[in-house]
């Protein structure tokens, strides 16, 4: 398969399209849940990073496979290439970024995401002209095809299941390999075959040099290893938080201890004057107060009461917290976020999903898990992994039915 190809090309290859799989898919874990244009912004870098990978992995490969010398790449239909891989790209991740997507909805989108790798790998393949017919054997072309759509799936399914750094990169390793390993694929399959003189091939249109290809995929891989590099910045908006969660709260504890002495009673013997761990001599003890999850605002960090959260769902790090109206992101990682909510009223349904007992209003069978529905203006489901039903159903009181 890469007899005669240029090794250090290959590696390169394959490495674009991992870079680009990590940047296009991290991405694409923050779709789901952010509103309006964010949502759209969100969707449109995921689909361009994903499809400058796949597109540049594919001309880099044609750089380093042995293609004849006098080779010229037409230019309509290696742009038509690019645009095949960007809408398939878009359309897929829009498909599976709405709502909780369906497994049929997704196996559509990785057929048509699958499909579209492969058109975008022939068309531009046909963007080559020169002295030279290609052929190609169709035991391949229907591998190849097959490949992308297993590509296209997996990447699809490691978009749904993102859960943290680890998944995406190992999502992604995948991602390249499977995408490198379905162009070479094809490229195993196809022949150069020499034209006679008499039989002179003549292709019309605008052709760039192998030399002007070469000049904007190293533009192109500068851009994915530059957004790469971006995407493990990691977010300042997180550092603050805690800081800033200590500057709000003990203000009011602080007025309280200062007034303390004034308000309490004279000095009698009195369970009231004895030292209590939560404030000092003379003060009652306290209850815990309600825990507050900070969440990103448009002009800083918000914070929102327990008693108003519906979920809480993993996104890569961070989380993202439903108030009943809508989500917002918070900075709590998911394991952090079960730490510090009451667990007398949250409860970890799935591995990526807290929910709030007092606020589940439906429940329902669903394959092999269950979807709970909770209240508010804007009532939004969540899945219930198999191993968290029966916990669900004593919490919601319905074990007791069968008791």
């Amino acid at each position: 398969m890469f007899e005669g190809h240029d090794p250090y090309l290959v590696a390169l290859s394959v490495v674009i399209a991992i870079l680009g799989g990590y940047t296009g898919f991290g991405l694409a874990a923050r779709i789901r849940g952010t509103p309006g244009v964010s949502h759209r912004l969100l969707l449109a870098g995921a689909a361009a990073f994903l499809a400058v990978g796949i597109w540049t992995m594919h001309f880099v490969g044609m750089l380093a496979a042995p293609i004849p010398a006098d080779t010229v790449y037409l230019v309509l239909p290696t742009m038509i290439s690019f645009l095949i891989c960007a809408l398939v790209v878009g359309i897929s991740l829009f498909f599976v970024s709405i709502g909780e997507p369906s497994l049929r909805r997704v196996v559509w989108a990785a057929l048509l995401l699958g499909a579209g790798i492969a058109s975008m790998h022939y068309v531009g393949i046909h963007g080559l002209s020169g002295h030279f017919a290609i052929q190609h054997d169709m035991p391949m072309i229907l591998l190849s095809i097959g490949i992308g759509i297993v590509t296209a799936y997996g990447g699809l399914r490691a978009f749904l299941a993102r859960q943290d750094g680890v998944r995406l990169v190992a999502s992604s390793v995948a991602f390249g390999i499977a995408v490198s390993g379905m162009h070479y694929t094809a490229m195993h399959g196809m022949h150069f075959v020499a034209l006679s003189e008499t039989a002179h091939h003549h292709a019309g249109g605008l052709a760039a040099s192998q030399q002007l290809l070469a000049v904007i995929v190293a533009v192109l891989c500068f851009v994915i290893a530059a957004g790469f590099l971006l995407s493990l910045v990691p977010d300042p908006r997180r550092q603050p938080v805690a800081a800033t969660a200590a500057a709000v709260d003990p203000a009011p504890d602080a007025a309280v201890a200062a007034l303390q002495p004034a308000l309490c009673e004279p000095a009698v013997a009195s369970p009231r004057l004895m030292p209590s761990p939560l404030g000092g001599i003379g003060q009652p003890p306290r209850a815990a107060p309600a825990v507050r999850l900070p969440v990103e605002g448009a002009n800083g960090t918000h914070f929102i009461d327990s008693a108003e959260v519906r979920s809480v769902r993993a996104d890569a790090h961070y989380t993202r917290v439903h108030d009943g109206t809508r989500e917002r992101m918070c900075p709590w990682s998911i394991s952090e976020a079960e730490a510090q909510l009451d667990p007398g009223l949250f409860v970890r349904v799935h591995r990526s999903h807290i929910v709030a007992i007092p606020h589940v209003s439906f429940v329902r069978k669903e394959g092999d898990g269950a979807v709970i529905e909770l209240a508010g203006p804007s009532p939004h489901r969540v899945p219930v992994s198999r191993a968290k039903i029966a916990e669900v159903k004593a919490r919601l009181g319905l074990a007791r039915r069968h008791a």
